[in-house]
């Protein structure tokens, strides 16, 4: 007990002092930015989204590891699986509404190293049809098949 007590005595007056340079609302100071670099790599998406709005932060998401990679169509590559409720969002049939995020989505898909990959069972839950689905998708016959098959050609997996 009393080693504690000297010890805590000890680092008293370093607390003090650690605290004290630190601002009120900053008590450990501030972060620090580490500057680095990535190496382009090949990545799935899990594309399951809730509404409009969470795929949309998807996009942001594969947008922004595209830009780190500088858009390196050679070493880069990005797949989003679709096959939760975000299905929907790219059917012909909600276009009207969905036409700004489609449109957003589609153009990711023009330099060749992101694509998009529907889940022909769980679309196929929904009453979609392959024919109901923007052109810029690729249907493939099981998402979770997909998924483990692209971790096996060494893409890294993103929740």
């Amino acid at each position: 007990m009393f080693k504690r007590a000297l010890l805590f005595a000890c680092l008293l007056p370093a607390m003090t002092i650690a605290i004290a340079m630190a601002s009120d609302n900053r008590p450990w100071g501030t972060a620090e930015l580490i500057e680095k670099s990535y190496q382009p790599e090949k990545v799935v998406y899990n594309g399951a989204a809730r509404d409009a709005e969470a795929f949309d932060r998807i996009l942001d998401r594969v947008s922004y590891l595209n830009n780190e990679y500088a858009g390196d169509v050679l070493d880069a590559h990005i797949v989003v699986i679709l096959h939760g409720p975000e299905i929907p969002l790219f059917t012909a049939e909600t276009y009207d509404e969905n036409r700004e995020l489609m449109e957003r989505a589609q153009s990711l898909t023009v330099a060749g190293n992101i694509e998009y990959r529907l889940c022909a069972v769980a679309a196929a839950l929904r009453d979609v049809e392959p024919e109901d689905v923007h052109g810029f998708v690729k249907v493939v016959p099981m998402a979770d098949a997909e998924i483990i098959e692209l971790q096996h050609e060494g893409y890294a997996y993103m929740q």
